[in-house]
């Protein structure tokens, strides 16, 4: 099955559009702060009218109003959720009207988290992503992919796996033939400011992906 791409951290509609002449499944818009950080206004403006491709608002777990209220105002299928995640947050997403939920789990020095297991049976996708202080992505580094990829096999999983953290178009290939991700999910590493994507870069990206 061919590997899912993510483009995440859109605040242009231009970008939107590029994501999914490349055959994006996934565009992100961020809520949980960070530079490219969207309000549901400005939100509205890059997601109006789109179709082709599911959109997917990241929002801290404990952002619960925020949430609901981008919800009924965006066409939003997935959402993901951004802290110390737990089967908890999870259920409370899918309370507050999410169709889809992806759980990120950060992986630092010491390895994967210890509720990762629990994740991957109540989440629709575990998203990968190396520990920060902010708790969010778009740090542009990798954690460890090998020891990670050891670990990971040790885990029951019924949601799919995602990855993120450092992927870029020169490394994206060699990330997939280590973890075997469903969906890659890159941001810093196809812009060329933060909140503006490249379409020579997001262009190598895809065809770096679809090339393994």
């Amino acid at each position: 099955m061919a590997v899912a791409i993510k483009f995440c951290g859109l605040t242009r509609r231009e970008d939107l559009d590029g994501a999914r002449a490349l055959g994006a499944a996934y565009v992100g818009i961020i809520f949980a702060g960070g530079p490219r950080m969207q309000s549901v206004d400005a939100a509205r403006g890059v997601l109006d009218g789109v179709t082709g491709v599911h959109a997917v608002g990241v929002f801290r777990k404990d952002d619960i109003d925020g949430m609901r209220s981008a919800l009924r105002a965006l066409p939003i299928g997935v959402v993901q959720l951004h802290g110390d995640v737990s089967e908890a947050d999870v259920e409370a997403a899918r309370r507050a009207g999410a169709a889809e939920v992806w759980s990120v789990a950060r992986v630092g020095p010491a390895g994967l988290p210890a509720e990762l297991g629990a994740l991957f049976q109540a989440s629709d996708a575990v998203v990968l992503d190396t520990a920060t202080a902010s708790g969010l992505g778009g740090s542009g580094e990798r954690f460890d992919w090998e020891r990670t990829a050891e670990a990971i096999e040790r885990i029951p999983r019924r949601a799919r796996l995602a990855l993120a953290g450092g992927l870029r178009p020169e490394n994206v290939v060699h990330a997939i033939r280590t973890l075997h991700p469903d969906i890659v999910d890159v941001s810093s590493g196809v812009e060329s400011a933060p909140g503006v994507k490249d379409i020579g870069l997001m262009r190598r990206f895809a065809d770096a992906v679809r090339s393994v």
